[in-house]
């Protein structure tokens, strides 16, 4: 049987900053908007790969209060090193940097982190053996 993750679903307290958050630092896409419970909810995606992973983004919830050495979050890998230094600067200016840009080991990689207006953490790595120029490289 087999079974492929297609998405997840975030309640956030204020839908319209992590909606622009997405699209600005993410380059994800609103893909669908439906009213649903009392409000709106909005599905987005990488563009090109809008039928096989989203984010579901519905208003709610509380923001999350990690700390800055909590590593739960979103990954998204990049084609360099200077991405993951252009959108740390971004991140910076915006207030929304958390880890500035430093390189781990194999696997991890070359990173820095953001935090999402939902509090949510948001990775951008470039050397890890997932998404772009992860081909050549072996997942120990």
């Amino acid at each position: 049987m087999r079974r492929t993750l297609t998405h997840l679903a975030l309640h956030v307290p204020d839908l319209d900053a992590c909606v622009q958050f997405y699209k600005e630092f993410c380059g994800m896409q609103v893909i669908h908007e439906r009213a649903g419970k009392g409000s709106r909810i909005v599905w987005m995606a990488e563009p090109g790969k809008e039928h096989e992973f989203i984010f579901v983004i519905m208003p709610g919830g509380h923001a999350r209060q990690l700390a800055e050495d909590d590593y739960s979050h979103f990954g998204f890998a990049v084609d360099s090193r200077e991405q993951v230094e252009v959108i740390a600067a971004q991140a910076q200016a915006a207030g929304c940097l958390i880890w500035a840009p430093r390189e781990e080991p194999y696997p991890v990689g070359y990173y820095c982190g953001l935090r999402d207006p939902a509090g949510n953490y948001v990775e951008f790595s470039y050397g890890q053996p997932l998404g772009p120029g992860s081909e050549a490289m072996p997942i120990p």
